[in-house]
């Protein structure tokens, strides 16, 4: 992983916009600073677009997608958007139809129920009221589990066929081929019509975990705040550039350095 001081200024005046995790990448301490919202504020004025993509639930993001200066916010690991509407509300897209979200919400809470039972210490994260598409359990956001037990965790998951992440608070299983990359290109393609995988170079991925090492693995232009080193040994795929920040003051760097560069 480079400094941030090795990142092209080429690339900032190329830049299109600026796609983001949100724990500990935005966020420090479970809220967003004010240093990191005035960043999204300044990309914004700058006419960079800026488009959250988290595994938080959709019922979560919501408050957030209402007031942070954000094109959308894609929650629940790339399955559902969120985008204000322009009359004070806000539009949900899904990338499942109605019938096959049912289908999986009954199978989720079946495996769901399964982890808590075979893997003594789990439980369900407390955003899970607000989830749609997807289960999470607590591994540092309330709860401590070991490496163990997250690993037992997963495998249930993946067991049942599911897709298991694991993100810098929470273990997310999902049904679907979805994922925060396929969200990504389609909420660039939805709402900008736009193709990611034609433009890499005019993208950049800020994030902090080993659930976005996919994205650090396809972004050329990938970050990772300071923080991204808890995971280093775990991650197969790095971020190109490293902050020296850690979690919201990371994002507000990146930010500086590219609105300097433009």
């Amino acid at each position: 992983m480079l400094d941030l001081t090795h990142w092209p200024a080429e690339v900032s005046t190329g830049l299109y916009g600026i796609l983001t995790d949100i724990d500990d990448t935005l966020t420090t301490d479970g809220a967003i600073t004010p240093d990191a919202l005035q960043a999204l504020a300044d990309l914004q004025a700058a006419g960079l677009h800026v488009i959250a993509i988290t595994g938080r639930p959709v019922g979560w993001s919501e408050p957030f997608a209402r007031s942070w200066p954000l094109d959308a916010i894609v929650a629940e690991n790339g399955a559902v958007a969120l985008q204000r509407d322009g009359a004070g509300g806000l539009k949900k897209l899904y990338q499942q139809d109605v019938a096959t979200r049912a289908t999986n919400f009954t199978r989720m809470q079946q495996t769901a129920a399964r982890v808590l039972r075979e893997v003594p210490g789990t439980r369900l994260a407390e955003d899970s009221s607000g989830r749609e598409t997807d289960i999470a359990i607590d591994h540092s956001e309330f709860t401590h589990l070991t490496q163990q037990q997250i690993a037992q965790a997963v495998a249930v998951m993946q067991s049942e066929g599911m897709t298991a992440t694991v993100s810098s608070i929470h273990i997310n299983g999902w049904y679907g081929g979805h994922n925060k990359l396929e969200g990504a290109r389609w909420i660039v393609r939805e709402l900008l019509g736009r193709d990611v995988d034609a433009e890499l170079g005019r993208w950049a991925y800020v994030g902090d975990s080993t659930n976005d090492q996919l994205m650090f693995q396809h972004f050329p232009h990938a970050v990772g705040v300071a923080n991204v080193r808890r995971f280093e040994r775990a991650l197969a795929h790095k971020p190109r550039y490293i902050t020296e920040g850690e979690r919201g003051a990371g994002f507000s760097e990146l930010a500086r350095l590219v609105l300097s560069q433009r």
